[in-house]
């Protein structure tokens, strides 16, 4: 049996290959998509950049990992299949990146892939480890191969679709990607000798090493954008890495782990799929009531908006890792701040009647009513500066007329009057 020293090693390899490929990467993803003319133009009030930007950084991210996957050989047989899958889904992306192809279409690649991968071995096969045991029994529910393929393709296209929702501003979906990996990675790790997970730990550190490698090209203010062949990809890398990682005992921990690390983009998803539903709107229509919308809304600006829902994402990562290791009260009160801070962020400002009106808040109207508050705020500033200087010169005035004669004034004049 390798020792941890060994994996550690692999760990540190496949995080250098994959930040070095991707960084290395980055320039000329660039290039490329001004050759292929791959540029992002903003068509609509949805999108936030002001310019064309180029997006198929996607490359970066996907060279990066890929290469960081292979070299420190630490795969085994679903880790391979992963790759096979996430080529695929990036092939998917980066099509839809040059065509602008149907949703139906795109949605319907995503099953396939995903299917593909369930029949090449990656599945969800039980549930029964995943509820909480008695008395140290364990309680194994075996779902049928029909139940096993439906929640297997729902939670790979899934996750693939939550990462891709995320990505609606600088650096937001490659941050988060990379935080998350890292905290599933490190699950992995230091539960990784006895569970025999640390080849998922460096394909999962793999993927983090690529965002980072690509995020100085995307951070705000962004120089490329990772397209959609790069959003599509990390949702399928993580939604099925999440899915080999072998925490499968008899407590709760193997259903949340994945879930609670991935809480943000599901939580967004959540909301925008009822959002949409309560406006009878198709679910697969964009608009502008994601988290980073409202935060933007709020006036937070691209990078404090993306630095917040780091945070978020962060301390979801930490509530999985607490959960892993089976410390459910510390992770409980931390999970409470997550979903306090989320529960700001969605509730508009002023009091709305009905959860309905706030699920359904559109940031437009939240930016008019920001808006026509700062217009109001500047209106009573200026105001003030207004009457405070008016008020200074009537004292300056006041303060003229009360100062006696100048002497020497005095003395012309009584010269004046002597000679006449």
């Amino acid at each position: 049996m390798l020792g941890t020293n060994y994996y550690l090693t692999k760990i540190i390899e496949a995080f250098i290959i994959g930040f070095g490929v991707a960084y290395l990467f980055g320039p000329i993803s660039i290039k490329l998509a001004h050759k292929l003319g791959v540029i992002d133009t903003p068509r609509d009030a949805r999108r936030v950049h002001k310019k064309p930007i180029p997006r198929f950084g996607g490359m970066s991210i996907f060279m990066g990992s890929m290469a960081a996957m292979l070299i420190p050989a630490g795969m085994n047989a679903n880790i391979k299949v992963a790759m096979i899958g996430g080529a695929l889904m990036y092939l998917l992306g980066i099509w839809d990146d040059i065509k602008d192809i149907k949703p139906i279409v795109k949605f319907g690649g995503q099953v396939l892939i995903a299917s593909l991968v369930y029949f090449l071995g990656i599945r969800i096969t039980f549930i029964g480890s995943y509820l909480v045991a008695f008395e140290g029994t364990q309680a194994h529910l075996i779902l049928s191969e029909g139940v096993a393929y439906l929640i297997t393709v729902f939670w790979i296209v899934g996750i693939t679709n939550a990462v891709n929702l995320m990505d609606g501003l600088d650096g937001l979906a490659a941050g988060s990607v990379a935080i998350m990996s890292l905290s599933l990675a490190y699950i992995a790790y230091i539960h990784g000798t006895r569970l025999g997970s640390m080849p998922v730990c460096i394909a999962l550190v793999a993927v983090a090493a690529g965002c980072l490698g690509f995020l100085p090209y995307n951070f705000s203010p962004a120089k490329t954008f990772m397209g959609d062949g790069g959003a599509l990809y990390l949702g399928y890398m993580l939604a099925v890495l999440s899915v080999i990682s072998p925490l499968k005992r008899a407590t709760v921990v193997g259903a949340l782990v994945p879930m609670l690390t991935l809480a943000v983009p599901i939580f967004d998803t959540v909301m925008a799929m009822l959002r949409r539903a309560l406006k009878h709107e198709s679910i697969m229509s964009a608009d502008k009531g994601h988290l980073h919308h409202h935060l933007m809304a709020a006036g937070f600006g691209q990078r404090r908006s993306v630095v917040i829902i780091y945070g978020i994402v962060g301390i979801m990562g930490e509530v999985a890792v607490l959960i892993s290791r089976e410390l459910y009260k510390d992770a409980f009160f931390l999970f409470m701040i997550a979903f306090l801070y989320l529960c700001i962020i969605m509730v508009p400002k002023k009091r709305a009647k009905g959860i309905k009106r706030i699920i359904t808040q559109d940031t437009s109207d939240l930016e008019k009513e920001y808006f026509t508050e700062y217009l109001n705020y500047e209106r009573e500033r200026r105001r003030e500066l207004r009457e405070a200087a008016k008020a200074a010169a009537e004292a300056a005035a006041e303060a003229e007329e009360a100062s006696p004669e100048d002497p020497e004034d005095n003395g012309d004049n009584n010269e004046k009057g002597t000679v006449e």
